[in-house]
């Protein structure tokens, strides 16, 4: 009779286990994720053509407009000015974005790090970094509204940190955070030197590591967010203007919606709750807004996904003294 009891037992907790993997099955979280792009025009627009960025920025465009994906990117001006005589056509790269529907928001002028160059100079990349995309947005009938932090970077102390975040409302600014990062941008930099070298077997590797690499951040973070807060909060993902990108994001796209997740505006995400918990990181590295949380709540994440340690090798040896991207 034990036996029977024990076995009856198993078969109950086999039966509840699988009519709630039925119901999750049925009834998936209602996930959402906003899509922004950092770095534009390009993110190695220091070693583009201006036809190469037009050539990118098309084929980026063309598949965010094809599949209906709200996105906003943040801009570096001085990326505008790396090839005098381009300037024109680097700034008709930026208004593809706005003739498309999608938003523009400032990323400094410089890729200034709050935390590197202080307040002041901070400030001064900030407001420098205003004026074509302003004038951009205007005659669009659009505002200025978004500021996304280079390196995430939001200072190392405190104190600076809020002057910053004052300094930036005063300006109309809403900040930007980011929820979702697998480093598209350190993929980016050993595509491009594959696939100027015609490598595809390389490129295929590269975009097989991305994609994957992607999966195991987004399964770690949403777990996370249900540790941390209780639920999965409407997403913030961060892309990068780059050729893999434009290559691929369509690949990326995919994984994404299997996963669940519909796609929203920057606007709808930052309507999330989430976005208002009590946040005091600082640090000498900048970081996404869960482990923000996390850490102010005195619960520093554990085990978080590791970059592909062979992608990092080839990132390293490439050759260095690029501006940053």
């Amino acid at each position: 009779m034990r036996v029977v009891g024990t076995f009856f037992a198993m078969m109950v907790v086999l039966l509840v286990a699988t009519s709630e993997l039925a119901s999750l099955a049925a009834n998936p979280p209602d996930r959402q994720i906003a899509v922004t792009i950092d770095d534009l025009p390009a993110g190695a627009a220091h070693g583009m053509s201006a036809a190469e960025i037009t050539s990118m920025t098309t084929k980026l465009l063309d598949v965010l407009r094809q599949q209906k994906i709200p996105a906003v990117g943040f801009v570096n001006e001085r990326k505008l000015y790396y090839k005098w005589g381009e300037v024109d056509e680097r700034i008709k790269a930026l208004n593809m974005w706005l003739d498309a529907g999608f938003e523009l928001g400032n990323h400094t002028y410089g890729h200034t790090s709050l935390n590197q160059a202080g307040l002041k100079d901070f400030e001064d990349s900030v407001i420098q970094g205003e004026s074509i995309t302003r004038l951009l947005l205007t005659q669009h009938n659009r505002k200025l509204r978004y500021f996304r932090h280079p390196y995430l970077d939001t200072g190392r102390d405190l104190q600076t940190r809020r002057e910053a975040e004052g300094f930036l409302v005063a300006r109309g600014y809403r900040i930007a955070p980011v929820t979702l990062d697998a480093w598209d941008w350190n993929f980016a930099g050993i595509y491009d030197d594959a696939r100027r070298r015609g490598d595809s077997a390389l490129q295929q590797e590269i975009v097989r590591s991305y994609l994957s690499y992607h999966s195991e951040v987004f399964a770690y973070y949403e777990k996370l967010s249900k540790d941390l807060i209780g639920y999965e909060p409407k997403q913030i993902l961060l892309l990068h203007a780059n050729f893999l990108e434009a290559e691929h994001i369509g690949e990326l796209l995919d994984m994404i919606r299997k996963r669940g997740y519909r796609f929203i505006t920057l606007e709808d995400a930052l309507s999330d709750a989430v976005y208002s918990l009590p946040d005091t990181y600082v640090g000498e590295e900048g970081t996404g807004w869960l482990d923000h949380w996390a850490i102010t709540r005195g619960q520093p994440p554990q085990k978080t996904p590791v970059f592909p340690p062979e992608m990092l090798e080839r990132s390293k040896a490439l050759p260095r003294g690029a501006p940053p991207q």
